[in-house]
């Protein structure tokens, strides 16, 4: 654990200096997304001005020691383009992606984990081949344009489902009525993230299949005369656990990064629309602070993927005190 804990370390060292300065590497100067049009009528002495005003003139040693300073002290401070504190705009956010990837994860490894059992035990059967071809297929298309398919037929054609944010704006919801309203809000882009998430937990699960089936204690269980429905689940899925865990604590990194589109085709006011506007107005701290959250998120996750690895497979201890 000790080990792991020193890599971790190292992994959120390095995710804090690039997080410096990957804004500042970005063409274009925020003094234009500060001042509006009337950066044109600025002299450079108030330009200048400007710059010094939020330390962006400053050497970047010095820039950098201001944004560890903040960094520690929990004062992200304000958003160039939003005018608003940045603790204020991340956190509602942060909730909305969480959402969002938290339905997705579990519909992608449900889906995907069924699909490839059922293609593993109907092997060599015209049925395998057409899941294993459909669900190839369809993970193969771009989650964007999944995303303006779904949008064009089942909200803006058929008007089964909202067409754009998280929840009514201008309604008065509360109780149930709320919580459906946001269900229907989150059906299309969630539905959009699972079908494109399906393909790694389809491979995963129906590769640990078959090479469960042809172990010995499969094949005496068989013998034994064991119904079948146990030995599935008690035998084979039980041993798929372990390479699906590692697929859905990888893939949470994934959702957060790949679900900017998604979010963007339906305005979804979560992580990804917050990191593409910070991007478009070259607004650093927003930039900053929002790629970190996004990091702090993917590391975490796969740091309680490590902890819960050896409640799910003892011996992976043993193999580590070795």
């Amino acid at each position: 654990m000790k080990k792991q804990l020193a890599h971790y370390t190292i992994i959120l060292i390095i995710i804090i200096i690039a997080n410096f300065f990957i804004p500042r590497l970005l063409p274009g100067s925020p003094v234009k997304t500060l001042m509006g049009e009337s950066v044109a009528e600025m002299t450079a002495e108030e330009k200048m001005g400007i710059l010094d005003a939020y330390h962006l003139n400053a050497p970047l040693y010095e820039q950098f020691g201001y944004y560890i300073s903040d960094l520690v002290t929990g004062d992200w401070g304000i958003s160039f383009s939003k005018r608003l504190p940045i603790n204020q705009i991340i956190k509602p956010a942060i909730l909305w992606t969480l959402l969002l990837s938290s339905v997705t994860l579990f519909f992608s490894v449900l889906i995907g984990s069924f699909l490839g059992a059922l293609s593993a035990l109907r092997r060599k059967k015209n049925r395998d081949l057409s899941i294993v071809l459909g669900t190839v297929l369809i993970s193969s298309i771009p989650p964007f344009w999944i995303a303006i398919l779904l949008l064009a037929v089942f909200g803006a054609r058929l008007g089964w489902f909202p067409t754009y944010g998280a929840y009514s704006m201008w309604s008065d919801l509360q109780g149930w009525p709320y919580i459906l309203d946001l269900l229907k809000h989150l059906t299309l882009p969630a539905t959009a993230l699972v079908i494109t998430s399906l393909m790694p937990y389809f491979s995963t699960t129906r590769y640990s299949v078959l090479k469960t089936i042809s172990e010995d204690y499969v094949k005496m269980a068989k013998f034994r005369g064991i119904p079948p429905m146990q030995i599935n689940l008690g035998y084979i899925m039980r041993n798929t656990l372990i390479p699906v865990f590692t697929v859905l604590m990888m893939d949470v990194g994934y959702l957060l990064s790949g679900s900017v589109l998604v979010e963007t085709v339906f305005s979804y006011p979560g992580l990804g629309v917050l990191m593409r506007d910070a991007v478009a107005a070259r607004d650093y701290p927003l930039i900053q602070y929002t790629f970190l959250i996004s990091s702090l998120l993917t590391v975490a996750a796969l740091f309680v993927a490590d902890l819960l690895y050896h409640k799910i497979d003892p011996t992976l201890e043993v193999a580590d005190e070795k």
